[in-house]
């Protein structure tokens, strides 16, 4: 299957749908994402922007999901950022706590106001 996010305001992801790979794949066997975006809006009769993303991440990153952006000059899908204080990692574009998560087997959370984790009483 190949998979498909459709992009509204800011870029952000509002759907992601999913089509036979033969509908993308050309006459020499070779994969075309312009050919599954022209698929999906013929389909849908619209000229909505979209872009491939795949379940491997080999593609754009990391697979899109709905409120993700779509950063056109990383060629990738961001996830939302979950604190103000985390960090985009440029490599996976992925957003990392300023500390480093524990590594003693335990449950922490995120705490913003202290900007550590906090350990869980579970």
């Amino acid at each position: 299957m190949a998979y498909f996010a459709k992009l509204g305001t800011g870029n952000i992801v509002e759907n992601v749908i999913s089509i036979n790979n033969s509908v993308i794949t050309d006459s020499n066997g070779v994969e075309q994402e312009q050919l599954g975006v022209d698929f999906i809006n013929k389909l849908y009769n619209t000229r909505d922007v979209w872009k491939q993303t795949s379940y491997n991440n080999n593609i754009r990153k990391n697979f899109a999901g709905i409120g993700y952006q779509y950063d056109q000059t990383r060629d990738a899908f961001i996830p939302k950022k979950p604190f103000n204080s985390w960090i985009l990692n440029e490599q996976t574009c992925l957003w990392n706590a300023p500390v480093a998560y524990p590594t003693d087997g335990k449950r922490y959370s995120w705490n913003e106001t202290t900007k550590n984790w906090d350990l869980q009483n579970i």
